[in-house]
């Protein structure tokens, strides 16, 4: 319901807590002062008589030793008529009897602060008590109670009030971006939230949603092209399967025709079968669900092995494949498959763009405490537009040279897997590439 959201929201809760914060430090401001001030104004009452009770026991033993004696009642009564009107004063003898006592009617009702003395009068003690009303200490504390009671409630009002504004202004970007954030779909992932530029948390959250949603579009169109690709690449082959078979079928044809069409289809199923699980092999490296468990593989002798599996190939092309190799073993923590095919990849990448009689050089080089693999060839290289690309799927070099006389090229995924084994492996590739000198491919080893 909209009054059980209203509690739920940010800026209720943030003005709650300010609330009961501000209540909280309005009743100890107000109990501290109360208290603070009560105890002044009674110390400051105690400092008073304690000061008029000195000042009459100076007086009284000063008249008693005058002479000709004086009558000391009058004295005392002329002194304690300058006293405030709140104040009295009690002398005692040592009987407890009372021997003078100002105003005669006797002690103020209400609370009082009182002093003591104890002298002697012409040689008799006397006990002398002194005290003030507090009244008026209690008329000032009712008049700050009375101001506390009204005013916190008042101030209170106003700061929650305020609280509720400021917070309602500080969470208006909050707003902005959770309706900026419902429009944004897989249909308009374009849209971004607004920014501000203050510098301030949310400003930094905006920036990462925008950060995060860039990184989505950029996902959703690879996966939008990816996905076309794909259906063009099989596009072709289903196309060469359902025209062989159509054709076969249109009518009776010698067993000799029907072999080649069965053949036609054979390798264009074939091609399909690859097609397909190379982009499966591409889609599990993307999820990290591919599975590659490692082991210890002797990486010279898996290279030889691999130059001697391309040597028919190479050799119906005119093509020499040679190796550059290091006497001993080198032995790394890999994937023995898969290690096997991404140099298959580079190998095959590297035959197709060699010209006839060309050369295709596999090396194997110790670098500080790292081996580089090299694989090379003498063919036209890369131009430099596409080369930050060449690792893309379904990506074809579009220099006309690297298709000239090579036939098929491939679907344009042999480099994408090679660059996912590559990551799988924690190998770095490195690329260099000249008309000059040709493509070399460098495999780094941690």
């Amino acid at each position: 319901s909209p009054a059980m959201h209203f509690t739920r929201s940010i800026g209720f809760r943030l003005t709650l807590w300010y609330s009961l914060i501000l209540t909280s430090a309005l009743v100890l401001f107000g109990v501290l002062i109360h208290w603070s001030l009560e105890a002044r104004l009674t110390a400051e009452i105690r400092r008073q008589i304690d000061e008029r009770a000195a000042a009459f026991e100076r007086f009284v033993v000063a008249e008693a030793a005058e002479q000709p004696p004086v009558e000391l009642d009058d004295e005392i009564f002329e002194f304690c008529q300058a006293l405030p009107a709140s104040s009295w004063l009690e002398m005692t003898r040592p009987d407890g009897s009372v021997s003078f006592r100002y105003p005669p009617a006797g002690r103020p009702p209400g609370p009082f602060a009182t002093a003591g003395k104890h002298f002697l009068i012409r040689g008799q003690p006397v006990e002398v008590a002194m005290g003030a009303s507090l009244a008026e200490v209690d008329r000032t504390l009712g008049i700050l109670s009375s101001l506390l009671l009204g005013l916190i409630p008042a101030a209170l009002l106003l700061a929650c009030a305020g609280g509720a504004w400021l917070s309602r202004r500080a969470l208006r970007p909050v707003a902005e971006m959770t309706a900026a954030a419902r429009q944004i779909s897989i249909a308009n992932l374009a849209l971004r939230l607004p920014t501000r530029g203050s510098g301030d948390e949310l400003e930094n959250l905006a920036q990462t949603w925008n950060s995060m949603l860039d990184r989505l579009e950029s996902a959703v169109r690879t996966l939008s092209q990816f996905a076309a690709d794909a259906s063009h690449e099989l596009r072709t082959p289903l196309a060469v399967i359902r025209t062989s078979a159509e054709l076969a079928l249109r009518r009776a044809r010698d067993p000799e025709a029907y072999r080649d069409a069965l053949a036609e289809i054979r390798s264009e199923t074939e091609r399909m079968t690859q097609l397909v699980e190379d982009l499966l092999f591409l889609a599990r490296g993307d999820s990290g669900v591919v599975e590659m468990p490692l082991e210890t593989v002797d990486l010279r002798l898996l290279m030889e092995e691999v130059v001697n599996e391309i040597r028919a190939l190479a050799a119906t092309r005119g093509i020499r494949p040679e190796t550059s190799l290091p006497s001993q073993g080198v032995t790394v923590q890999g994937n023995r498959a898969a290690l096997r095919r991404l140099f298959l990849v580079l190998l095959d990448n590297a035959l197709k763009f060699a010209p006839e009689g060309g050369l295709v050089t596999l090396r194997l080089e110790p670098d500080g405490r790292q081996w580089i693999a090299s694989v090379c060839d003498n063919g036209p290289g890369i131009d430099p537009a596409d080369l930050p690309h060449i690792f893309r799927r379904f990506y074809r070099a579009g220099h006309p040279s690297l298709h000239a006389g090579h036939g098929d090229t491939g679907h344009g995924l042999g480099l994408s897997l090679a660059a996912s084994i590559a990551a799988a492996h924690k190998i770095t590739i490195q690329v260099e590439s000249s008309p000059e000198s040709g493509s070399r491919f460098h495999l780094h080893f941690a």
